[in-house]
C-alpha cells in the first residue's frame, strides 16, 4: 500500500491528511489559524505560524496514521489562494504578516487603476478583474509601504509568493522559489495565453520581475524536501485550493462543475483546453497544468460562505457551534421576509463591489435567532445561485448537476436550499476532503501512484444527491427580495460616514 501526505493550508486552519492509494484517509492533523484584523477591512495571517503549524499537523497526521515520514510516496500541497507574502531570500524572514485574500486595503488603489481603463488589458491577459482580492495590488502595497522594500526587491533580495510558494520554500530549505500555474494565475501578473509572467502587467502594477517565483506544473514537479524539516521525499504536486477541489471532484470533462462551501464559496466549471472569454461577472482561470498542458476553468467566488456562520457564532453569539445552525434554521419554515446580505468584506462574483457592506433587512418584532440563522443559510445559497446563473450563461448551456464539498456542504438544509434555489441536482461527495484529495491525486499521478486519470475515475464516490423540490413562486419571491437587498448593500463604504 502506498501513502500520500497532503498539506492543506486554508484560511481558517492548517491541516495535513494521509491518504492511501484507494483514497481512504489514514490520518489527519489540524490546527486553527489565528486571524488578525488590524483595522476594518484588513485581514492578516502570521507566516511563521503557518509554517510551524504545517510541520506540526504533518507530524500529527503521520502519527495518527501509524506511519513515519519515510512511508510516504510523495507530498501534495494545496493552499488558500491570493494571500500574499514578501520575505528575505537570505534569511527566510517575512517582512510583514501575510495579507489575506479577504483583505480590502487596496480598494482605493484598485479603483484608481480601474479608472485608467487598464482593466481591459488585465481582463484579456489574466481572465481576472481589477479587485483587491487578487495578489498584485497586495504585493504593490507591501513594496510601497515597507521601508526599503522596493529597492531591495529590485536588487533581488526579496521573494514574493502566495502560500504555496512560502511553504515550498520552507519545505525545500530555501532552495526552491516556485509557484504552480494555478496560483500564478491568481496574481494578475500571469498571462494565461502565454503561460508566463507578463512584463506589461508587471509594469502596470510596478512590480519588479526579481521578486517572482518560477512557475511549475501542478503535477509531477518532484521537488526534494529538506529532511531537516522532519519530512522526506518529494513535493510532487501543488494547486490552489479551489482548483485542487475541482480535480478532487474529478471534474475532468468540460462543462463539469463543483462548488466548495468553505470560508467562502467557490464555483468552478471545467472549460477545457481553450482559454474562455468570460462575461463581466465571473473569471477565467487555470484549472490545472500537467505536462506543460493547461486546462482552463470559469470561476465565480463568493467571499462569505461558512464565514457567515462563523459571524453568527463569534460575532453575534447566536449559536455555540457552527453545526448548530442547521437545527436552529430548520426550526422555522421561512425567514418571514428577513434578508441577510453578508457583504462584510464587499461582494465578489458576479457583482465585484468592494464598497458593499453587510445588511440585515426586514426585521420585525417577531424576528428571532432562528430567522436570522435561516436567512444566513439562504444568503449563502442565493450568492452561489447568482454565480451559477452567470456561469451557465457564459457556457451557453444549463448545468445539470453540481458536485459539492466543503465543511458547510455537510449541512443538509443548506444543500436542499441550494438545490431548490438554483434548480440543480447537487451531488455531495462521500469524501468531504476533496481539496486535499485533489492535491493527493495531482501529487500521486506525478509520482506514479496512479498511471492516468482513468485509473482514479472509479475512486470517486457519492454520499447523497439533493433534488430541487421548492415552491417556484416562493423561490421567485425570495430572489426578488434578495436582489433588492443586494442593491441596498452596494456602495455603502463610498458614503464615507
Amino acid at each position: 500500500m502506498k501513502f500520500l501526505l497532503v498539506l492543506d493550508q486554508g484560511t481558517t486552519s492548517t491541516r495535513a491528511i494521509v491518504f492511501d492509494e484507494t483514497l481512504a484517509v489514514a490520518g489527519i492533523g489540524q490546527r486553527a489559524l489565528q486571524q488578525y484584523f488590524p483595522a476594518p477591512g484588513l485581514v492578516e495571517h502570521d507566516p511563521l505560524e503557518i509554517w510551524q503549524a504545517t510541520l506540526a499537523v504533518a507530524q500529527e497526521a503521520l502519527k495518527n496514521a501509524g506511519l513515519s515520514a519515510g512511508d510516504i510516496a510523495t507530498v501534495g500541497l494545496t493552499n488558500q489562494r491570493e494571500t500574499t507574502l514578501l520575505w528575505e531570500r537570505a534569511t527566510g524572514r517575512p517582512l510583514h504578516n501575510a495579507i489575506v485574500w479577504q483583505d480590502r486595503r487596496t480598494a482605493a488603489q484598485c479603483a484608481e487603476l480601474k479608472s485608467t481603463g487598464a482593466e481591459t488589458l488585465i481582463r484579456e491577459r489574466t481572465g481576472l478583474l481589477i479587485d483587491p482580492y487578487f495578489s498584485a495590488s497586495k504585493l504593490r502595497w507591501l513594496l510601497d509601504h515597507l521601508p526599503g522594500a522596493r529597492v531591495r526587491a529590485a536588487r533581488g533580495e526579496l521573494a514574493f509568493g502566495t502560500i504555496d510558494s512560502w511553504l515550498a520554500w520552507q519545505l525545500t530549505g530555501g532552495r526552491e522559489h516556485v509557484t504552480d500555474a494555478t496560483n500564478a494565475a491568481r496574481t494578475q501578473l500571469y498571462n494565461l495565453h502565454l503561460g508566463a509572467w507578463d512584463n506589461e502587467l508587471l509594469a502596470l502594477w510596478d512590480i519588479p520581475h526579481e521578486v517572482l517565483p518560477r512557475v511549475v506544473d501542478s503535477s509531477g514537479i518532484a521537488l526534494e524536501i529538506d529532511p531537516a524539516c522532519g519530512l522526506h521525499g518529494t513535493l510532487g504536486g501543488i494547486a490552489g485550493d479551489q482548483q485542487a477541489a475541482l480535480f478532487g471532484q474529478q471534474c475532468f470533462e468540460p462543462g463539469s462543475a463543483k462548488c466548495t462551501y468553505g470560508t467562502g464559496c467557490f464555483i468552478l466549471v471545467n472549460a477545457g483546453a481553450s482559454c474562455p472569454t468570460p462575461s463581466a461577472g465571473v473569471l477565467a482561470t487555470l484549472a490545472w497544468q500537467i505536462n506543460g498542458q493547461p486546462t482552463y476553468a470559469l470561476e465565480g467566488s463568493v467571499f462569505m460562505g461558512g464565514a457567515t456562520v462563523q459571524w453568527l457564532r463569534d460575532g453575534l453569539g447566536i449559536i455555540e457551534h457552527a453545526r448548530d445552525i442547521e437545527a436552529l434554521a430548520a426550526s422555522v419554515p421561512n425567514t418571514e421576509g428577513l434578508i441577510l446580505v453578508p457583504a462584510f468584506t464587499g461582494l465578489g462574483a458576479p457583482h465585484w463591489d468592494p464598497s458593499a457592506r453587510g445588511l440585515l433587512i426586514g426585521l420585525t418584532r417577531g424576528t428571532g435567532r432562528a430567522h436570522i440563522a435561516r436567512a444566513a443559510l439562504e444568503a449563502i445559497a442565493l450568492q452561489v445561485s447568482d454565480v451559477l446563473t452567470t456561469l451557465q450563461s457564459d457556457l451557453g448551456r444549463p448545468l445539470q448537476t453540481l458536485r459539492v464539498d466543503g465543511g458547510a456542504a455537510r449541512n443538509a438544509l443548506l444543500m436542499q436550499l441550494q438545490a431548490d434555489i438554483a434548480g440543480l441536482v447537487l451531488q455531495r461527495a462521500a469524501q468531504p476532503e476533496t481539496t486535499a484529495l485533489g492535491a493527493a491525486l495531482l501529487a500521486g499521478l506525478g509520482a506514479g501512484v496512479w498511471q492516468n486519470l482513468d485509473a482514479v475515475r472509479q475512486l470517486w464516490q457519492q454520499d447523497h444527491q439533493f433534488y430541487p423540490a421548492g415552491d417556484a413562486a416562493a423561490i421567485a419571491q425570495l430572489q426578488t427580495r434578495w436582489r433588492a437587498g443586494v442593491a441596498r448593500a452596494r456602495g455603502w463604504a463610498e458614503i464615507g460616514l
